[in-house]
């Protein structure tokens, strides 16, 4: 079959099967399936596909038909303008969080010390390391298959300013020596155990660790609000990304624990999707 009519009947199923981005999931599909990108494909959609490449993109798109992640179908999701390595043991990275990047950069000078803390892929702290190569970046994470994969990106994007280790938040981070930082970043579970969107789309497939947290989603904001203040510098900063309704109440934890300049910082949907203060 012609690549532009194999494309135009899978994003019709992808549609049929309820994806809010059917074009564009057979798009993805099509393209790691040829090891081409999305210009190629437009440019040669007479071409014909060859009956193996048909054959495993239907296996790749009864697969997403299932509501299994793109990101985990292609093993790879692009974030920051850089490619990373996805695996069912992290999160997915998500353009929203590019606002937690764009608030660090904010206020970054060439140099100094961050700390990512739930790296995952290591995608945050590797998309600030790539944009300021003087700075010394730590990156740490409870499971180690998350370490082992952020490490392996940093190794991917030639990015060696990046150093990832097993932490269960803080603890390892004082068993190496107690480092300070300039700034202290993460995304922390902080959805509630009985959120609706659980049951629905990508999350249905990531590690719930990595999603819910107690205290209807804020137990894990507020335990870092408190902690990170013995890891800061002086007028060290705090930026922390949080679910669209919880701004208020992250500001709240960050004036009661003495933080001032405390404001938040909204997504690309123009929601408060980062609150921050400084130390």
């Amino acid at each position: 079959m012609r690549l532009d009519l194999l494309l135009a009947r899978a994003a019709q199923r992808l549609l049929d099967a309820g994806s809010p981005s059917a074009r564009l999931d057979a798009e993805v599909l099509l393209c790691h399936v040829l090891g081409v990108d999305r210009t190629w494909l437009y440019t040669w959609g007479d071409r014909e596909a060859d009956a193996e490449a048909e054959a495993r993109f239907e296996a790749l798109l009864a697969e997403r038909e299932a509501g299994h992640p793109v990101a985990h179908l292609t093993g790879e999701r692009e974030f920051w303008g850089l490619r990373f390595a996805t695996s069912a043991a992290t999160l997915i990275p998500r353009p929203d969080t590019e606002t937690l990047v764009e608030a660090a950069l904010a206020v970054a000078g060439e140099s100094g010390r961050l700390l990512d803390l739930g790296t995952g892929t290591g995608a945050v702290a590797l998309a600030f390391a790539s944009e300021r190569p003087g700075w010394r970046v730590t990156g740490v994470d409870l499971r180690a298959e998350a370490v082992a994969l952020a490490r392996g990106n940093a190794a991917r994007l030639a990015i060696d300013s990046a150093r990832f280790f097993v932490s269960d938040w803080f603890a390892a981070v004082e068993d190496n020596g107690g480092e300070r930082f300039e700034l202290i970043v993460s995304n922390p579970p902080y959805i509630a155990d009985d959120d609706p969107h659980l049951a629905r789309g990508d999350v249905r497939f990531e590690p719930r660790s990595a999603l819910v947290a107690a205290d209807e989603g804020m137990a894990d904001l507020r335990h870092l609000v408190v902690e990170a203040l013995a890891y800061l510098t002086p007028d060290g900063w705090l930026m922390l990304e949080h679910g669209a309704g919880q701004a208020a109440a992250v500001r709240a934890a960050l004036s009661e624990a003495g933080y001032r300049e405390v404001d938040s910082r909204r997504d690309l949907g123009g929601h408060e999707r980062v609150s921050l203060g400084r130390r």
